[in-house]
């Protein structure tokens, strides 16, 4: 904005000094050089734009430290101006909305094979699961170890997002995920999606788990949403912003979590592929997006976005392709950003508008003699200095809620 302006003001600051210098030396004081050149070197020096150059910058860097107290770290001055314009925010949901340390809560086991029993049967999911940096898996073998079961450490180990893991435990093929993957590696696992079904309606993420390509049995973790989540839907939704929930898990656990968050349009069983892919069908259809994430899965969609927006408790990848880092990890700081943006765009828009009125209402003092160039100087600086104060009223902004330590 300020290059806008900037770019057509000073062409024509330096045809009015042109025009000033002529008028004096030809008609207001024929051939008086000296008094032609010091009205011309007036009017170049009280229009100086200073302050215009000064009005973006000193907004954007008190507006990025305000937001630094609240735990929102911008990459840089553009993604802060661009902030603003977000119409509709899509949530990831395992870290994101939930708090992304789930518990195992269910283990189910079919009788057969290798895991004919549930200590034998855990053995392989944790040693499976062991590798993997994906919060359920996290969660899996942690309530593996607190049932006093200690997995093996695997011979090799693959995740494949959106589907699930493949592993190979002790000889055995182990298979963990959704039905996607049973799919993929030709599993039946019919006997179980009854099963399944149950535990996801009580907003449990089940996954089936296959050994040697035969159906295995179930474990099921559950997360619960963050208690920030529901309350930062509600600011977005006041603000005029649509929200929706995008995930890879199932689509009976996701409108469980959504509900509790008060979110109506859900995207469940997205790869991370197709997470990216919606988001650029929002942008096709004219609206500004913000991706909000914290995995690896997220990292395509974040980068697609125009604004992507990081959990800071996430993944280092997933903050890498962000354009904003929200340290605190709550859904607070998404309101607060959008907020702190508008705030500050407002303020570049005053610092413009009081630079440019300024400068313009000068010009015409200048040029009919009134100003000796000093003058002119002391006035310019003066400009300068009002846009920095104005700039700086921006540390002082309120967003809604306290500052904390980050």
């Amino acid at each position: 904005m300020a290059d806008r302006i900037s770019g057509i003001f000073v062409p024509i600051v330096v045809c009015a000094a042109a025009v000033t210098f002529i008028a004096w030396y030809f008609f207001a004081a024929p051939g008086n050089v000296a008094e032609a050149l010091e009205n011309a070197i007036a009017v170049l020096v009280i229009a100086c734009p200073c302050a215009l150059g000064l009005a973006t910058p000193t907004s954007v860097m008190a507006g990025s430290g305000r937001a630094a107290e609240y735990g929102i770290l911008f990459k840089g001055g553009e993604h802060l101006e661009q902030t603003h314009r977000i119409d509709t925010v899509i949530l990831d949901k395992t870290g994101t909305v939930t708090k992304g340390k789930p518990e195992l809560t269910d283990v189910i086991t079919e009788h057969h094979g290798a895991a004919n029993d549930e200590a034998e049967f855990l053995r392989l999911v944790g040693a499976a699961e062991k590798h993997s940096e994906h919060p359920l898996a996290e969660a899996i073998v942690r309530g593996i170890r607190e049932r006093r079961i200690e997995p093996p450490d695997p011979q090799s180990f693959e995740a494949i997002p959106g589907y699930g893991i493949v592993a190979e435990v002790d000889g055995n093929e182990i298979l963990i995920g959704s039905r996607r993957l049973m799919d993929r590696y030709g599993v039946d696992a019919a006997s179980a999606f009854a099963a399944m079904a149950r535990l996801e309606e009580a907003g449990k993420t089940a996954m089936l788990v296959a050994v040697n390509r035969r159906y295995a049995g179930i474990v099921a973790v559950a997360d619960t949403i963050k208690e920030t989540s529901q309350a930062a839907v509600s600011r977005l939704k006041t603000m005029g912003i649509e929200v929706i929930m995008i995930t890879g898990d199932n689509e009976r656990t996701a409108k469980a979590i959504a509900a509790q968050a008060g979110i109506a349009r859900v995207r469940a069983e997205m790869l991370p592929e197709g997470k990216a892919e919606e988001v650029r069908k929002l942008k096709s259809q004219g609206r500004k997006v913000a991706m909000v994430g914290d995995g690896i899965n997220d990292a395509p969609a974040l980068a697609a976005a125009d604004i992507g927006m990081a959990i800071g408790t996430g993944t280092d990848v997933a903050m890498e392709a962000a354009d904003v880092t929200l340290v605190r990890g709550d859904l607070s700081g998404i309101p607060d950003a959008i907020d702190i943006s508008r705030k500050t765009m407002n303020n570049i828009r005053q610092n413009l508008f009081w630079a440019l009125g300024y400068n313009t209402l000068g010009i015409p003092i200048a040029a009919c003699g009134l100003l000796a160039p000093w003058v002119a100087g002391a006035a310019m600086a003066l400009s300068s200095v009002s846009v920095v104060l104005n700039a700086l009223r921006l540390q002082r902004m309120n967003i809604g809620r306290p500052v904390g330590r980050v």
